[in-house]
């Protein structure tokens, strides 16, 4: 049976960091290191990166990329180089014997990383379970933007309380808006009489805060799409209502390929499967309030969304109020459409970006 010297044109070894990812270009027919070099994790680093692999093997798909913690530090690498269509394994365990006497460095161990392949049969691979490290990862940012968000709404009341009672000259009579905070926040003591002066110093305290936790958000936001950009739940993004949370929190739900068995399981899931409400001659359904209330909560702020800035969405709501339709009942019925939409995306046979 063939070894991988004889089933790939090259190898792509990478020492994979938190900062920044070694790279080690290598002929797999002779084993011999054309180069290496490294670039920083982030987006444009890895197209950088890319391109440079590229110019090395000529965009060669019969390349093999061994990358050190494909389904942690690797794991929005291996999803990109996954997306573009080559085959991803993670990095074999090294003898660390073996190497003795030879030196340590990145650019040795990503050489190392690629040249530990060569001689292995195909069904020695590891081979990474990709969507586990990219679905754990959105679990913690999902949670984590949670956290925030809670402890930035409880700064901001705390904050207009505090610039209510006490006259420190911002007009707190309407919802503080962003520069207002930011001007709050950039305050400095002043000669005054010790109440006004400690309700400053707490104002500022709290403005800093909410300054934090808002670039805090967007960083959280950054790295959610980065994450959705190479998951199964990547299509969902181009459409009306649905953003990075919204779609990591359906993504997150829904787990992996087999964990729900139908659509109308799924549904159940998200809590919005009709529930029977009739009486009498009236025939009617309510709202299911079981099931994850977070994705519940997802598709009810996607909803609403297409509601308000969807064509499509308009028509159909005006023509089910012409036929007698509650606001809520409309309501259900687009989150039962939604949670369709939903499973069928990530159910869908299509090779997603991540593998699963």
């Amino acid at each position: 049976m063939s070894i991988i010297a004889q089933l790939f044109a090259f190898v792509v070894g990478v020492d994979t960091h938190a900062r920044n990812h070694v790279y080690a270009v290598i002929c797999a027919s002779t084993g011999r290191l054309l180069d290496t070099r490294d670039f920083p994790t982030t987006t444009a680093g890895i197209k950088r990166a890319m391109s440079w692999v590229g110019r090395h093997t000529g965009g060669d798909l019969s390349t093999l990329w061994v990358i050190e913690g494909a389904a942690s530090y690797g794991a929005i690498l291996a999803g990109t180089v996954t997306g573009l269509g080559y085959e991803v394994v993670e990095a074999p365990w090294m003898n660390a014997k073996a190497h003795h006497g030879l030196g340590k460095s990145d650019p040795l161990d990503a050489a190392r990383i690629g040249t530990a392949v060569l001689n292995l049969k195909e069904e020695q691979l590891r081979r990474p379970r990709l969507g586990d490290g990219v679905r754990a990862a959105l679990r913690v940012l999902v949670s984590a933007r949670d956290s925030m968000a809670t402890e930035r709404t409880k700064s901001i009341n705390a904050l207009t309380a505090l610039l209510r009672v006490n006259d420190l000259g911002i007009d707190a009579r309407r919802p503080l808006t962003a520069v207002q905070v930011i001007t709050v926040s950039v305050w400095r003591a002043r000669n005054e009489e010790i109440a006004h002066a400690v309700a400053r110093a707490e104002a500022v305290r709290l403005a800093r805060r909410i300054v934090d936790l808002d670039q805090g958000l967007k960083t959280n936001n950054a790295q959610l799409t980065e994450l959705i950009k190479i998951s199964p739940a990547a299509p969902l993004l181009e459409e009306t209502g649905f953003g990075p949370v919204s779609a990591a929190v359906c993504l997150t739900v829904w787990s992996h390929p087999g964990r729900v068995r139908s659509q109308a399981a799924f549904a159940a899931l998200a809590g919005v499967s009709p529930i029977p409400a009739s009486s009498g001659n009236t025939v009617r359904h309510r709202l299911n309030r079981g099931g994850d209330r977070t994705l519940n909560k997802a598709l009810h702020i996607v909803a609403l969304s297409r509601m308000t800035h969807d064509p499509e969405t308009r028509n159909y709501v005006e023509k089910r109020q012409a036929e007698g339709r509650t606001t809520k009942e409309i309501r259900r019925s687009l989150k039962r459409y939604l949670a369709r939409k939903v499973y069928r995306t990530l159910n869908s046979p299509k090779p997603s970006l991540i593998g699963a």
